[in-house]
């Protein structure tokens, strides 16, 4: 089915099978006809991929998706949605829709169920209230995925995009740059969405994959100090991690002058090189 960006088709798939939206679940449907060609094409959607796309609306981006990649399969959580898919998309035979939470579902084998001999990417317009757990759900299952090309608010994509050790970071910059690298792809108006949320929008890329799982001692222990850190970012590293951490001051301390950091240092201050070391130093005491 084409013309799924006109807002009067769309009024009519809907009023035909007597869909309305969910704020609960977040959904704003893209009607941008640019958008969304452009997302399958930078988020690898391309022979040799399978592409895995959570949140399908009415099929805008799953049709974008279905035109490049081996093979689509896309997870959504809305049984409301599934009679409209059938008819948007379902002339689609490389497209496998599966009715599931994805925060629910087994990745690793998912995966190796749906996109066997493939590379594999995630494409996704993600709902803005849900979006750092589905960022921290696909990065912590370690499942083999290449890249994450997604949707999400402006200002999530400005924090994710920041670099670690400004004060535009936060503890999901620290996260995502713990786990691969980010690309701000492009913007995306408030006005290409039906409805139009009250915020403006930017399609960012993680490319999974880095070096600090292997430089980070005790990866446990590194997030727990960095989401200490940030949860009080207006204190001194000492105060924050001995305060929740329970760490001795003076020892804490006397890391920091090893490391040639300063006694009233704040964790927005530091890079990732400085976190890891802090990390490893701490998690060996």
């Amino acid at each position: 089915m084409e013309n799924l960006t006109n807002i009067q088709v769309v009024r009519t798939i809907m009023e035909k099978h007597g869909f309305h939206f969910s704020k609960k679940l977040g959904q704003n449907f893209l009607i941008n006809p640019s958008v969304c060609p452009r997302i399958a094409e930078m988020g690898n959607a391309a022979p040799g991929y399978g592409v895995l796309e959570i949140g399908t609306g009415i099929g805008v981006l799953t049709a974008e998706l279905c035109k490049r990649a081996e093979k689509v399969t896309a997870v959504e959580v809305d049984g409301r949605l599934l009679p409209i898919l059938e008819e948007t998309v379902g002339e689609y035979e490389n497209l496998h829709i599966i009715h599931s939470d994805i925060l629910e579902c087994d990745l690793q084998k998912l995966i190796e169920e749906e996109f066997q001999g493939l590379k594999v990417a995630v494409c996704a317009n993600l709902p803005y209230y849900i979006t750092t757990p589905i960022l921290m759900f696909l990065l912590e299952s370690h499942a083999p995925i290449d890249t994450i090309t997604v949707m999400v608010q402006k200002e999530v994509a400005d924090k994710l995009f920041a670099d670690v050790g400004s004060r535009a970071a936060g503890a999901i910059t620290v996260a995502v740059n713990y786990y691969g690298t980010v690309e701000k792809l492009f913007s995306v108006s408030r006005g290409s969405f039906m409805p139009a949320p009250n915020v403006d929008s930017a399609v960012i890329q993680i490319r999974v994959g880095s070096p600090w799982p292997e430089r980070i001692r005790d990866s446990a222990h590194f997030f727990r100090m960095v989401k200490c850190g940030f949860q009080q970012r207006r204190k001194t590293l000492v105060n924050a991690l001995s305060g929740i951490m329970g760490y001795d001051k003076n020892a804490v301390l006397s890391v920091l002058e090893e490391l040639s950091l300063p006694a009233t240092v704040r964790i927005e201050a530091l890079t990732m090189e400085q976190l890891a070391e802090l990390s490893n130093a701490l998690s060996a005491m």
